[in-house]
């Protein structure tokens, strides 16, 4: 496992395949990072699938309402198109780049979107940088 340099700014996510450690932007993206981490600690990702996996581009999850494989209200066929009760957030778009490791938040078309479902970069994806909102790697 990766070295954690700030525990207060590290997301660790337990997969079936291990753990995964994500250091948090929050200079970058104070709101959105605010968000992951108010839904982490609430423990409204536990459980959680990865609904959208394309190779060699990302991996989707976060949709904690119809996502959540732990709860009755488990939809694979829905896994995708839910979020949280909590408000859609403002866009935080920067220059950074969508490399690989990237976390970003998932939106609609339109940029002040983002709820809970974010994606992370297998590979680089520069096409998407200041149109989605990096939050973390």
């Amino acid at each position: 496992m990766a070295e954690i340099k700030d525990r207060e700014n590290a997301l660790i996510m337990e997969t079936t395949k291990g753990k995964v450690v994500i250091e948090l932007f929050p200079d970058l993206a104070p709101g959105h990072v605010g968000r992951i981490k108010e839904l982490a600690r609430e423990g409204a990702y536990d459980g959680v699938v990865f609904h959208r996996v394309i190779d060699g581009f990302m991996a989707q999850t976060g949709d904690v309402k119809f996502g959540n494989s732990s709860k009755p209200s488990f939809a694979p066929a829905r896994a995708g198109t839910g979020g949280s009760d909590k408000p859609d957030l403002k866009a935080e778009f920067s220059n950074a780049n969508h490399g690989r490791g990237t976390c970003s938040m998932a939106r609609s078309q339109n940029p002040n979107s983002a709820n809970s479902q974010f994606f992370i970069c297998f590979d680089d994806a520069a096409f998407l940088n200041r149109q989605y909102t990096v939050w973390g790697q």
